[in-house]
């Protein structure tokens, strides 16, 4: 982990996920998401006592494991208040409702992993907080009520709203709750005006038109890909079976349940774009393409 500052108040620790740091004053600073686990909690821990600070709160960009992991760990030992938005804050407070989520139903004991269920932590709405140097602002799509953070340097941290190219490239279909409100979000991050910017998993830059365009693209080469598929009827099984063939993914407890339903939130989206019907027969669903999409 290695703590990079980016504005005069603004910092951030460099990470598989990046965790967002703002300095209210001499004293206390507020944390932006926490890490994967145990152990990251205790990395930032370590880092935030060897500047002399103390963490004031936590704000959770949103509910997924990897930044939420080290909420528990850092409130017990700093009593410090954690933040999110809406229904995160639910998610949060009672984490095994993601793998439940996820899987549609109580989850088997493989789901029940630090990647999917982290430790639950006592979390405040952060509609009902102000903090000074610090606005919030909706990121829908990626998970039901995701913000991002704007501080008072213009540095703003995006959650997992964008991933990097390497990433995309590598796994192409990167988890989605809702296909149309992701994409308004991306119309969204098209406006901002800031001096930094900061994926939670990828590298801080200062334009991101390109890396906007790589995740739009990508959306749409999905959404033709399962169409595709189901010019011939298909189960959801069976899409997804040839979406993993499709992109040469390996099927494991983890991937079929984050691309399954990440393949449930385009089925939706392309049956409410008026290009997939589906129908039931002989007590299956199958999901073909409308001739005309």
């Amino acid at each position: 982990m290695e703590l990079i500052k980016v504005g005069e108040k603004t910092y951030y620790i460099k990470n598989p996920t990046n965790i967002g740091i703002y300095q209210v004053d001499e004293e206390n600073i507020y944390l932006i998401d926490s890490g994967n686990d145990k152990e990251a909690g205790k990395k930032i821990l370590k880092i935030i006592n060897e500047q002399g600070w103390k963490i004031k709160g936590i704000i959770n960009t949103h509910s997924h494991a990897d930044h939420i992991g080290g909420n528990q760990i850092i409130q017990s030992r700093t009593n410090c208040k954690i933040y999110a938005k809406g229904i995160e804050k639910s998610l949060i407070e009672y984490p095994i409702l993601e793998p439940a989520f996820l899987y549609g139903a109580y989850p088997y004991q493989e789901l029940k992993n630090k990647f999917l269920y982290a430790k639950p932590s006592k979390v405040e709405l952060i509609e009902k907080e102000h903090i000074e140097g610090i606005k919030y602002y909706s990121l829908k799509g990626h998970s039901y009520d995701m913000i991002g953070i704007k501080t008072s340097d213009d540095v703003y941290f995006l959650g997992d709203s964008l991933l990097s190219e390497e990433t995309i490239e590598k796994y192409h279909i990167f988890f989605l709750y809702d296909v149309k409100e992701y994409l308004d979000t991306l119309e969204l991050i098209k406006k901002l005006k800031g001096k930094q910017f900061i994926p939670s998993h990828a590298k801080a830059c200062s334009d991101l038109s390109r890396l906007i365009s790589t995740h739009i693209k990508k959306i749409q080469e999905i959404c033709n890909q399962i169409c595709k598929i189901c010019e011939k009827e298909k189960s959801f099984e069976e899409i997804l079976k040839k979406l993993f063939e499709t992109y040469n993914l390996s099927m494991n407890a983890n991937q079929y349940v984050l691309i399954g339903s990440t393949l449930h939130a385009y089925l939706s989206y392309l049956h409410e774009q008026n290009r997939l019907n589906y129908e039931f027969r002989e007590n299956q669903m199958f999901w073909k393409t409308k001739k005309d999409s």
